[in-house]
C-alpha cells in the first residue's frame, strides 16, 4: 500500500495548528495530552533533554502562563513522512503576536519548531519536540 504523503502531511499540520491554538488561548493541555509516554523534549529554558511525558508535563506546568496570543503565523512548514507512513517530522517557523496598546498586534516571539509525530493506535502522538528561539544569538556562528 502506497503512503499518501500529502494526506499525512496535511493531517500533521492541522493537528499541530490545533494544539498550538489551544496553547495560545490559555489551554496547554492539548499538547500535554498528545505527548507520547516516551517523548524527548527541548526548549530554551531546559539545560538538558527531558525524557518521558511525566518530566515534560511537570516542566511545562511549572512555567506555563496564558500567553494571550492573538495571532500566529505558521511559516515554511515542511513535513517528512516515513516510508511506512507511521512517522512524520514537522518543521516550521512560528511567529506569535500579542495585542499592543494601539489596538494592533506586536511580535511576541519567533520560534524554530520541530515536532516528530508517530502514529500510535490510530492517533498521531508527539514523540519528540524541540522549540528554539529564532534569534537567540546576535552573532552568526556554527558552534
Amino acid at each position: 500500500m502506497a503512503v499518501d504523503v500529502k494526506k499525512i502531511g496535511g493531517a500533521i499540520l492541522e493537528l499541530e495548528r490545533s494544539l498550538n491554538e489551544r496553547w495560545s488561548a490559555g489551554d496547554c493541555h492539548g499538547y500535554l495530552d498528545n505527548y507520547h509516554d516516551d517523548i524527548s523534549y527541548f526548549d530554551p529554558v531546559v539545560e538538558r533533554i527531558l525524557v518521558g511525558r511525566e518530566s515534560v508535563v511537570e516542566h511545562l506546568l511549572k512555567i506555563y502562563k496564558n500567553p494571550h496570543i492573538v495571532r500566529s503565523e505558521y511559516l515554511n512548514p515542511h513535513v517528512i513522512v516515513s516510508d511506512g507512513g507511521d512517522l512524520a517530522v514537522l518543521s516550521y517557523n512560528l511567529n506569535t503576536f500579542n495585542s499592543d496598546e494601539a489596538g494592533g498586534d506586536k511580535l511576541r516571539k519567533a520560534w524554530n519548531t520541530t515536532e516528530v509525530y508517530r502514529l500510535v493506535d490510530g492517533q498521531w502522538r508527539i514523540v519528540h519536540s524541540n522549540w528554539a528561539l529564532t534569534k537567540s544569538s546576535s552573532v552568526a556562528t556554527a558552534s
